[in-house]
């Protein structure tokens, strides 16, 4: 669904009150959204509280996640400016060789969202409902963006639910089949994560299952938002968005497929060397 506010201003103001309501301070931004004329001043000095971020972006309706935790492909990647948050999981820290251990992460995170993305995401671990909650709060302490994901088994929803009703942020994730959406749903998680790829390589139609999961969540007018997860080929992503699908995460892989274009990388070649030919007389009036 798209986002509350016709223009870049309403759009910041919804995205103030999100961060207010996280940080205890909606009735400030209420008062902001409430001031007329006199408010394009108070939201500049508001937005100067909040670098990165909410200067440059106002929770655009299309999100793009970056699938890596190694902050060597972070550096390339994040400052093209393209991408709305990062996504991890542990098999991606052990990738990365960084131990999936609170503290650690808690530094991992803030140097993530020091490049100006609005959310990380961190998955909680332990195979319990108390150490799936236990985790998922330390998670959720690190920053008001950071996305606490639980995997969406039995043990795994009753640890969710826990967590929602305590404000935090959830993503369940390992979504395989259509139902599972409606429990996401069901309990108030921000997002769900089908895992595209891993459903094709399972025999069945990936883009049309996972279609078929957001057409069920338009028809119980649920504002979940399908996560996109194991996108194997670049071209599913378009596929998907006609679909209406507006959230993915990609591995570097597919960030490469992306700008992999030969026909604009020799338009662009040609263009350069255009631009370092001799140049005709110019004549001017």
């Amino acid at each position: 669904m798209a986002e509350r506010g016709d223009t870049g201003l309403g759009r910041a103001v919804v995205r103030l009150t999100r961060i207010g309501e996280q940080s205890g301070r909606r009735g400030g931004v209420h008062q902001i959204a409430g001031l007329g004329h006199a408010r394009l001043v108070l939201l500049d000095t508001v937005l100067q509280t909040f670098p990165n971020n909410l200067q440059r972006s106002a929770t655009p309706n299309l999100r793009l996640m970056l699938d890596c935790a190694d902050e060597r492909q972070w550096e390339l990647w994040l400052a093209l400016g393209m991408f709305y948050g990062v996504t991890t999981n542990p098999l991606l820290l052990e990738s990365a060789k960084v131990s999936c251990q609170v503290e650690t992460l808690r530094e991992l995170a803030k140097r993530a969202l020091d490049y100006g993305i609005q959310e990380i995401q961190l998955q909680a671990w332990g195979g319990s409902v108390d150490r799936y909650v236990s985790i998922g709060h330390r998670l959720a302490e690190i920053d008001p963006r950071v996305v606490v994901k639980v995997p969406a088994t039995k043990v795994g929803t009753a640890a969710a639910v826990q967590l929602i009703r305590a404000g935090v942020r959830v993503t369940m994730t390992g979504i395989y089949a259509v139902p599972q959406v409606l429990i996401a749903a069901a309990i108030g998680a921000e997002y769900a994560a089908p895992y595209l790829g891993r459903i094709h390589v399972s025999g069945r139609n990936g883009c049309e299952d996972v279609g078929l999961m957001q057409r069920s969540l338009n028809g119980v007018n649920s504002n979940l938002r399908l996560l996109v997860a194991s996108i194997r080929r670049a071209e599913d992503i378009s596929v998907l968005a006609a679909q209406g699908l507006n959230t993915f995460t990609v591995s570097v892989a597919i960030a490469e497929q992306l700008f992999d274009v030969p026909a604009t990388l020799k338009a662009t070649e040609a263009f350069e060397a255009a631009a370092q030919r001799p140049s005709l007389p110019s004549y001017g009036n």
